[in-house]
């Protein structure tokens, strides 16, 4: 594991502190850029989880790392790496305990991940691994990828001031949609249109809930700041009012 910046420093308290997890490069900028971007012009802190360096793409694991490097520091995030071979992240114990460890440093108010419904095996892994290790968090939100296969969101966050950020950060991976035409562009900006009419704004992510805890009393300036748009979400799978 190598961090681009200390994982262990403690992140003030009044901050949101988001763990987001992709398998590869690209794919948390895919998933859930726009929510990254929400956070951050919040003054939320980030830290970014990506298990290979996606070497069995197109392009040289080189310039992929250069790549996340990039949309990293573009989206101001700590950018840590697993150690993994692209194509074969387990869904156990080595997994598991990466996330663990990463989670004890970051200690994250929320998780975002993969669906696990998903025909790449990398991306069913990190799913997978990713519920085991954070069983006891209170928020875990999972995002689609071009390879998701079934997908039901049932929470969305308005991204409308934030989607041109999700693009730039998107098109910082340079050999993946510039050099090999493997993101639609187009196609980003037409499903944050779609989600963000069944959201009943005009642009959205939609996340599939794993498990969401909304704390009603914890006040506006905690992790209660999420920009999520909860006025859709029929089937949230925990809210609890103490």
């Amino acid at each position: 594991m190598h961090s681009e910046a200390d994982p262990g420093a403690v992140f003030e308290e009044d901050f949101v502190r988001v763990l987001a997890i992709g398998a590869h490069p690209d794919d948390i900028e895919l998933g859930c850029g726009g929510s990254l971007a929400a956070h951050r012009a919040s003054g939320d802190e980030i830290a970014l989880l990506v298990l290979t360096t996606g070497e069995q793409g197109p392009q040289a694991a080189a310039s992929r790392v250069d790549e996340q490097h990039q949309a990293a520091e573009k989206l101001g995030a700590t950018l840590i790496w697993g150690s993994f071979d692209d194509g074969d992240v387990p869904d156990g114990r080595p997994t598991v305990d990466l996330i663990q460890h990463v989670m004890g440093d970051v200690a994250p108010d929320v998780v975002y991940t993969h669906a696990p419904n998903d025909t790449h095996q990398d991306h069913r892994a990190a799913a997978l691994a990713t519920f085991g290790a954070a069983r006891r968090a209170s928020r875990i939100l999972r995002y689609e990828s071009p390879t998701t296969t079934t997908f039901s969101p049932s929470l969305f966050v308005d991204i409308e001031r934030s989607l041109d950020r999700k693009v730039e950060l998107i098109c910082a991976h340079v050999s993946q949609v510039l050099k090999n035409g493997l993101v639609d562009v187009e196609a980003i900006r037409a499903q944050a249109r779609y989600y963000g009419f069944k959201a009943r704004v005009h642009y959205a992510e939609g996340f599939e809930t794993e498990r969401f805890l909304w704390d009603l009393e914890a006040g506006r300036d905690g992790p209660e700041r999420l920009a999520m748009d909860l006025r859709d979400v029929d089937e949230l799978d925990i809210a609890v009012l103490r």
